[in-house]
């Protein structure tokens, strides 16, 4: 059977792997080297060196990662930032313009109006839900179009086909970040993207152990990422490619039981007077309910709700869980709880926070692995504490 043929969970496991094995090694060794001998490699992209992202670690990673997505290429990076941050560079120059969807998460929303308006680069936000609006946003300077498979922290999903098609008819990239429901319930190469991005620090590598990148899509797009990031130099270390390349391997399995867990939690939190209303795709009243069934093969593990209440009462919710840890991460095999206000989305003004549906009271919910009864019982004494 070809690899293209398998299903993702066996690729999650043999592709990307070396044969033949590496001195016969089932697992792949860390090549804790800076620098390769020389064997007259002629051009300076071929030269082995672990800023060129080009070690053994680096290529199987890099192997595994377009297989999962279906992608001609794939490279990865020091961050889920720097990953973002250097296709953006790579791609962008003084005087582009870029459309990007609104409800961003907090670290994109402050490069893009930030660090690159600095550098001449003009963005506008468009509604992924409206269609019809986005040809009015258009500029002769327009290069790319930037979404989210799932939005942060509002887990919504917008008309990922429509923007992909979008920027396909106006010779626009398309650019998405699919951290969220990573390639096991959405692969966006599929549906016309070009470039698909991932903090890997959260559920690729589902440990939460180490920060890393990934930038999957079209091979030539992935070169211009990989010349920009040489000269950048955000590579990630051989340690940290091998227990990515490690937390690959059971993906499937920890993707699937936190999307069953989050799907319990979240109705368990939708009957509680507490709660003011819960954002989970899997529930039939979230608005996106419909679409992200349509384009997705789960639902997620990322569950927020806003608490009635101010944020002294959601402070001390948090303080009263006993399970989760409070902490700005997600994708890991524990649950972690924090309120975006002042993690992730911090870097925003208030102002721009609550256009965007931020309020003080929003909780976020990584859900873990654990036993959702056991997560149900925990939020249940703490919501009534």
């Amino acid at each position: 059977m070809g690899r293209e043929h398998q299903r993702i969970e066996t690729l999650c496991i043999h592709s990307g792997e070396p044969r033949p094995r590496l001195g016969g090694a089932v697992s792949m060794p860390v090549f804790q080297s800076s620098t390769f001998e020389y064997t007259g490699e002629e051009s300076y992209g071929a030269l082995r060196y672990i800023r060129m992202n080009n070690t053994p670690n680096h290529e199987a990673l890099h192997a595994k990662l377009a297989a999962l997505e279906g992608a001609e290429a794939a490279l990865v990076t020091a961050s889920g930032m720097a990953a973002i941050s250097t296709t953006l560079l790579a791609l962008l120059s003084p005087g582009d313009h870029v459309l990007a969807q609104n409800r961003l998460y907090g670290g994109t929303h402050a490069l893009l109006f930030g660090e690159l308006a600095r550098l001449g680069v003009a963005c506008d936000l468009i509604d992924a839900d409206r269609p019809e609006t986005w040809t009015s946003k258009l500029r002769g300077a327009t290069r790319l179009v930037y979404a989210e498979s799932i939005t942060n922290p509002l887990l919504s999903v917008g008309d990922l086909p429509g923007i992909a098609s979008f920027a396909k008819a106006h010779g626009l990239i398309s650019i998405i970040d699919n951290t969220f429901p990573t390639p096991l319930l959405f692969r966006p190469i599929e549906t016309g993207f070009d470039l698909s991005l991932h903090s890997c620090t959260k559920y690729l590598n589902g440990h939460s152990d180490i920060v890393a990148g990934a930038v999957i899509g079209r091979g030539d797009l992935v070169g211009q990422v990989l010349h920009t990031l040489n000269h950048l130099g955000g590579s990630l270390d051989p340690h940290a490619c091998f227990l990515l390349h490690r937390g690959l391997k059971t993906l499937a399995v920890r993707v699937r039981e936190q999307c069953k867990n989050a799907q319990a939690l979240a109705e368990f939190l939708e009957r509680r007077p507490e709660v003011l209303h819960v954002n989970y795709p899997g529930l039939p009243s979230h608005p996106s309910h419909a679409r992200a069934r349509a384009l997705f093969s789960g639902y997620g593990g990322m569950v927020s709700f806003e608490l009635d209440g101010d944020e002294k009462r959601a402070d001390r919710f948090l303080a009263a869980l006993r399970l989760p840890v409070t902490a700005p991460g997600l994708g890991g095999v524990e649950t972690l709880v924090t309120r975006p206000a002042t993690t992730s989305h911090a870097a925003m003004s208030r102002e721009a926070r609550l256009a965007a549906g931020i309020t003080d009271t929003l909780i976020r919910v990584s859900v873990g692995i654990e036993a959702h009864e056991d997560l149900c019982a925990d939020f249940a004494q703490a919501l009534s504490n």
